[in-house]
Formats: structure tokens, C-alpha cells, sequence
């Protein structure tokens, strides 16, 4: 296998509640992550030595720093592997928008070196390497419906799959998350546990009631820190509610905002009302862990 190519999906955050600061210095979350199917291309081509990265977006870097890169080397560090790779990164996902394109980006050069220099580790045995790369890469070895604990990087896979449409908005803004975070450190009171995420799953996840506990604690934050991200956000949100989205958030800690729909019709009147105001809108569908799952084995997708 000299040349291997991989989707490497999006997720939102459904809901996100920042419960307190932890001894490591990291956030106490409770999270319920969703894959949609937006998404980049990875493409990984064996070169003899060198871990080298190139991605069409100005702002995502060619270099060592690249998250994608740093996956690569610690794989190779952990499983002995002399051999080098190039990674090609064709971006579609915002870039620091919320959507996790990077995290998404280092798990899937994980999960298909993996493969590529046939290790075996498997995505249980990637999982240890994956927690040291950043909170939200081990999700992206999971995908679909699942809840995460901890920094957000326990995750566990929920019984029941959302399946749904999303219209995701990019208003062109990319935030720094340790800056909204910072934001909600000021007015932030510690709480042991969490109240609306655990209610919704506790609920039958296709039922109506629960959707409207669903809220992301860092949203506030984030429209404090960027103000003329706050005045896209009254218009955007103001659309997809009045075309019937179950859920109108902020993804993450920003900047994409994204509305959740039952209905396809709805997505779409949706999207093109946000096209017609001048606003970059797309639609998606949610992936379920099985169709994520088989996305990245090469077998046939969504």
C-alpha cells in the first residue's frame, strides 16, 4: 500500500457544559459529540524517512506543528517504524471554527498509518496515543453519537444514534479556544456534576422534550470575545429558528454556528435563507458510529 485516502469528518457538540478546572489545568466537561458528514481528504503516501505535511489552507501550518504531524511521529515513536510518510491535508472543514478539523485530521492519520505500516494497535490501541495529542482527538477514533467525560476525552458511545441534517454556518471568525475559555474562567462557579446532558440522554434521543436543555456553556464566551461574531449570530440564529431547528449553537468554542434539523426540507430552506443573506451556509447529514466506522475503513460510507 504505498498511497492511502481517508475522509477525515467533522463533528459538532450538541450540548457542552463546563463543569470546573481540574488539578492538570484542563476543563471539567460533559459533552454529547456528533460526526456530521463534512468533511476533509487525507491522502498518506510512504516516502522513505521524513514526516512531512502540506494542506491547501494558509492558515493550517506545513510544518512540525501541525497536529497530523505529530500524530505520525508519536506513532512512529511507539511502534519503532523508521519509515516516513507524507501527508496531504485538502481542507474543507472551517479551520478553528469548532467543527474539530484538526483533532479529526490526526486521528485519521492515526488510524490509517496504522493500517499503512501495518502495526495492528487497532483504533483501542491507538486510543493511549490519541489522549496525548489533544482532548478531542479520541473521540475521532469512536465517531457518531457518543458522550464525553473528563478533559472530553473519555468518550463512550451512546445506544441511541442521532440521525438528523445539519446546516453549519462559517462566518469567517476563527477564535482561539484558550481564549474563550479564559472568558468563562471569569465567571465560571465549579459544580460536581452536570444536569441537561445527562437528562437528554437519559431520554429517548429521537423524542422532542429533551433538545431544549441542550445548551453549550462556552457560547457566551465566545460571542464576549469576538463582538462581531455576536452580531452574525443574532441573524443566523434567527434563521434557522424560524425554519424549525431543534437545536441553534455555537459548535465547540466557536466559530461555527450550526442548526440541527429533523427534516431534510427544513435544512435546506434553511441554508439557502443564510445563502440569500450574504452568509457562508452548508448542509450535512450526521454519521452514526457504523457509518463512520466503515468511512474509515475504506469500505462503503455515506
Amino acid at each position: 500500500m504505498k498511497t492511502l485516502r481517508l475522509p477525515s469528518f467533522a463533528k459538532v457538540n450538541l450540548g457542552l457544559e463546563v463543569l470546573g478546572t481540574r488539578e492538570d489545568g484542563y476543563h471539567e466537561l460533559r459533552t454529547i459529540f456528533q460526526t456530521i458528514d463534512l468533511h476533509d481528504d487525507v491522502v498518506l503516501r510512504r516516502q522513505p524517512r521524513d514526516v512531512t505535511v502540506r494542506c491547501d489552507h494558509p492558515l493550517v501550518p506545513n510544518d512540525a506543528t501541525n497536529l497530523a504531524v505529530r500524530a505520525a511521529e508519536a506513532l512512529r515513536r511507539h511502534a519503532r517504524i523508521d519509515e516516513g510518510v507524507a501527508i496531504e491535508i485538502r481542507k474543507r472543514i472551517p479551520v478553528a471554527g469548532g467543527l474539530g478539523g484538526g483533532s479529526s485530521n490526526a486521528a485519521t492519520v492515526l488510524v490509517g498509518l496504522d493500517r499503512m505500516w501495518k502495526i495492528g494497535l487497532g483504533r483501542d490501541g491507538l486510543h493511549r496515543l490519541a489522549r496525548t495529542l489533544g482532548a478531542d482527538v479520541p473521540y475521532f477514533l469512536l465517531g457518531g453519537t457518543a458522550l464525553g467525560l473528563a478533559r472530553g476525552d473519555e468518550v463512550y458511545p451512546l445506544w441511541r444514534q442521532v440521525k438528523g441534517h445539519v446546516v453549519v454556518v462559517d462566518p469567517g471568525i476563527p477564535l482561539s479556544t484558550p481564549a474563550v475559555f479564559r472568558r468563562k474562567d471569569a465567571a465560571l462557579t465549579p459544580r460536581k456534576n452536570s444536569s441537561s446532558i445527562f437528562y437528554f440522554v437519559s431520554r429517548d434521543l429521537e423524542g422532542e422534550g429533551a433538545w431544549r436543555f441542550l445548551t453549550n456553556d462556552l457560547e457566551e464566551a465566545a460571542l464576549v470575545e469576538a463582538p462581531a461574531l455576536a452580531r452574525q449570530v443574532q441573524r443566523i440564529r434567527a434563521v434557522l429558528v424560524r425554519e424549525g431547528a431543534r437545536l441553534a449553537a455555537l459548535s465547540g468554542s466557536g466559530s461555527t454556528y450550526f442548526g440541527f434539523f429533523s427534516e431534510a426540507d427544513r435544512a435546506r430552506r434553511a441554508q439557502s435563507a443564510l445563502a440569500a443573506a450574504g452568509l457562508q451556509a452548508s448542509r450535512a447529514r450526521t454519521l452514526s458510529l457504523d457509518q463512520y466506522r466503515r468511512a474509515h475503513s475504506g469500505r462503503r460510507g455515506p
